[in-house]
């Protein structure tokens, strides 16, 4: 009997952990290769983990609830053979970029001549042996420590946190100078003082139900976001007349040759995506006191669960797809969200964001922005109003078409002029729509 070692697999760029949430075998149990052993989830999407190997479960290593590293063994398998087998996964350590790795090893020769300890006692954050190892050795603060913003559980700091901020803090040179300690000097701060909730009242006949664990993250999320960019929305009522003929027009030619519906979302999306071509400030993220302007346009596209959750899905290069590919990439992503097939990159590296709050009947909406992002655009529910029509024989009353957009978008780096002009453009060519255009 051989021993395999069942390992947390990799699951995109960014994701470094994952909290197990349910046992799908037990020891004892019989596996097949491929078949589901565990249930996980990240900070964004649940997803199951397969077994390599066939055989017998013969130990779990964590329990539900627990916060597992990528590349820890999870559960060990007894299969058949004479010799032990060899995981496929290679060590986490392999899978880290060299530019980590650089910095690890500089970190690590450096220790002996970095004299700096920082006081962790003065932060009532949770920091791992690593990360202050990490720090004491770069000589981070525990002030610049308390500033990272930290992807782990509940907040906490992760190994790739912290060496991404030494990364950016220095260009991943460790220099041979001592960490002076800040000088103790008191400087007058205005003490912020935390509003005091509102005590809950609970009746005898009120039921209380726990948030679930996506609720509880959306919810950190939605307060995060708004804690962290200055919102502001501009609105826009848009006539998409031409657009809605259009697609009444071409729908069931364009389902019977691709094997696709097409919804009005991907025409949304594509003119999103053309738009930002136009103003390419609007696909920015803010760091610190930095601008990162993004190279691709990576559309985030919010789409509703069937438990009442909400999950952003993300449709990558946005702008290079043509119309059948955008909408078979939202048609796709759609419905693994719907079924949970989605896989942790597909809600990683967003750049921009578009909710459709008409799906519920509203008009409009002032959505909170997706973070790091600075903007994200609703669409309204498209209705048929009267207006307005000028011809050169004058104008008259007709029925029309008509729906608004509602442009969030972060006024610390994106004033009124770009955010109106951003959505004024969008406008702009949902209006001018071909009714003509070929499919």
């Amino acid at each position: 009997m051989a021993k395999f070692e069942l390992k947390l697999p990799k699951m995109g760029e960014s994701v470094a952990e994952a909290t197990i949430t349910n046992w799908l075998k037990k020891v004892g149990e019989s596996i097949e290769m491929d078949e589901a052993v565990l249930e996980i989830a990240t900070d964004k999407v649940d997803s199951e983990v397969p077994s390599e190997v066939s055989g017998v479960l013969t130990e779990i290593l964590f329990n539900v609830d627990d916060v597992v590293q990528v590349g820890q063994t999870i559960a060990i398998i007894e299969t058949e053979g004479g010799s032990v087998a060899e995981p496929v996964l290679a060590p986490v350590q392999s899978s880290e970029p060299v530019a980590a790795q650089q910095i690890e090893e500089q970190i690590s020769s450096a220790k002996t001549d970095l004299n700096f300890v920082p006081d962790f006692s003065e932060s009532d954050k949770f920091f791992s042996p690593l990360v202050k190892n990490i720090a004491a050795a770069e000589g981070i603060s525990v002030a610049e420590l308390n500033n990272i913003n930290g992807t782990g559980k509940e907040g906490r700091i992760t190994k790739n946190d912290i060496l991404d901020f030494v990364a950016t803090r220095g260009n991943a040179s460790v220099e041979k100078v001592v960490a002076q300690p800040v000088a103790q000097v008191q400087q007058p701060t205005a003490k912020v003082e935390t509003p005091k909730l509102a005590p809950v009242s609970v009746n005898g006949g009120d039921e209380i139900i726990e948030m679930d664990r996506m609720r509880k993250l959306i919810s950190g999320y939605m307060v995060a976001s708004l804690q962290t960019s200055a919102h502001v929305q501009s609105f826009i009522e848009v006539d998409v007349t031409n657009m809605f003929k259009w697609r009444e027009k071409v729908k069931n030619t364009f389902e019977k040759r691709e094997g696709e519906k097409l919804t009005f979302t991907p025409l949304f999306m594509e003119v999103v995506a053309k738009t930002i071509k136009d103003f390419p400030m609007i696909n920015i993220s803010v760091d610190g006191d930095y601008i990162i302007k993004k190279k691709n346009i990576n559309l985030g596209m919010a789409a509703a669960l069937p438990n009442g959750n909400l999950i952003v899905p993300v449709i990558k290069n946005a702008d290079q797809l043509n119309l059948v590919g955008m909408a078979k990439a939202v048609n796709d992503l759609a419905n693994r969200a719907r079924t949970g097939k989605l896989k942790p990159d597909d809600t990683q590296g967003g750049t921009y964001t578009v909710t459709n709050v008409g799906t519920f009947g509203s008009v409009f909406g002032t959505p909170i922005i997706n973070q790091p992002q600075v903007g994200i655009l609703a669409l309204g529910a498209i209705r048929k109003v009267p207006a307005v029509i000028e011809t050169p024989e004058g104008d008259f009353i007709g029925i029309r078409q008509k729906m608004f957009l509602s442009h969030s978008y972060d006024h610390r780096v994106v004033d009124g002029a770009l955010g109106g002009s951003f959505v004024k453009r969008v406008a702009e060519y949902l209006e001018a729509w071909d009714i003509n255009r070929e499919i």
